[in-house]
């Protein structure tokens, strides 16, 4: 009998579902919200319904370990955003340089 993986782990350790860029983190996070796999399928239509609800399975087979993985996604995130609000985009210090240049122009 062959198996198919339903969830793997990309290059950057993100779980995803088969061999979609889709994250189990989507999946679980429609999963509780009420979703039934076919309205998910729907909103992932790279993932096929059967590894949608082969991500379920996984899911609730592995429910402590993929809790404490969604955790983890949890913080990195935070800690991503947290930093990104702390440091300006090149593009609006570029911006915020360019309307400094025009206003001394002006005046």
């Amino acid at each position: 009998m062959i198996t198919k993986p339903h969830i793997r782990v990309d290059e950057n350790g993100a779980m995803r579902v088969g061999r979609t860029r889709v994250a189990l983190d989507s999946i679980v996070a429609a999963f509780q919200q009420g979703h039934s796999a076919e309205t998910i399928q729907q909103q992932y239509p790279s993932a096929s319904l059967e590894e949608v609800y082969g991500a379920i399975a996984y899911y609730l087979a592995n429910q402590e370990e993929v809790d404490t993985y969604l955790e983890s996604q949890s913080r990195i995130w935070s800690e991503s955003r947290e930093k990104a609000t702390r440091q300006e985009s090149p593009v609006v210090c570029r911006l915020r340089s360019q309307a400094a240049k025009m206003r001394i122009s002006a005046g």
